[in-house]
């Protein structure tokens, strides 16, 4: 691959890593919420637990276990409801922060699950494991795919606007890296942001919660139906 076309590659994974991170959803609450209760350590850690999923079914990938979900509807089924559990659970616990205060405290800091919340959440999000049971696996094979035609609620808008060669480490290595821009410059923002409003933390912890709660209404609903 010539030097000009790794570059390209390599920018595009970056467009495509940030297109997958930046669009409202479950992971982006808890990023919210941990980041204005409990400052840019806390956001970032959230980011990372989510990204660490994406690392994992990248390997699951490469082992052929994410193409072998697709053949088990009930597996992925029950994945789906754990999530959906999941998510009204940390919907109520992001509804208790409404009563927060914009100052974060120390222990509070210390003591964020934002880590393990995003983590176990990413592993049950059947966009997550949708992605990567058809575009993610693409991305290991020699091919090409339509970067911003997969990008979440908008991609058919999008389609035919950057098309790249997969099946080769920079679009990876550019994917990571939009993903690792994304949750480092997202809980600066609403950190920096924060400062400048005193009311913003309760308000984002109950966007949290409500965002939680209709996607784990929605998560809840189709893993049921893959057992009715």
């Amino acid at each position: 691959m010539l030097l000009a076309d790794l570059a390209t590659t390599t920018v595009a994974g970056v467009v495509f890593g940030l297109a997958l991170a930046a669009p409202p959803g479950p992971m982006n609450a808890i990023i919210a919420e941990e980041s204005v209760l409990r400052g840019w350590l806390a956001g970032f850690r959230a980011g990372l637990g989510a990204m660490t999923a994406d690392l994992c079914f990248l390997g699951l990938s490469l082992a052929g276990f994410v193409a072998a979900l697709n053949d088990l509807p009930r597996l992925r089924g029950a994945m789906v409801l754990v999530g959906g559990a999941l998510m009204w659970y940390f919907a109520v616990d992001a509804a208790r922060g409404t009563r927060s205060t914009l100052t974060p405290d120390a222990d509070a800091t210390a003591g964020g699950k934002g880590f393990q919340k995003a983590f176990v959440l990413a592993l049950t999000n059947p966009y997550q494991i949708l992605f990567w049971l058809t575009v993610g696996v693409g991305l290991l094979a020699p091919g090409s795919v339509d970067v911003l035609g997969h990008t979440p609620y908008v991609g058919g808008d999008l389609t035919g606007l950057l098309v790249v060669q997969t099946g080769t480490p920079a679009l990876l290595v550019g994917l990571f890296g939009g993903i690792a821009l994304w949750i480092v410059g997202f809980p600066a923002t609403l950190v920096a942001a924060r400062r400048r409003m005193d009311a913003l933390a309760p308000v984002v912890a109950g966007v949290s919660a409500l965002v939680l709660a209709a996607f784990g209404t929605l998560f809840l609903w189709d893993g049921l139906r893959t057992f009715l």
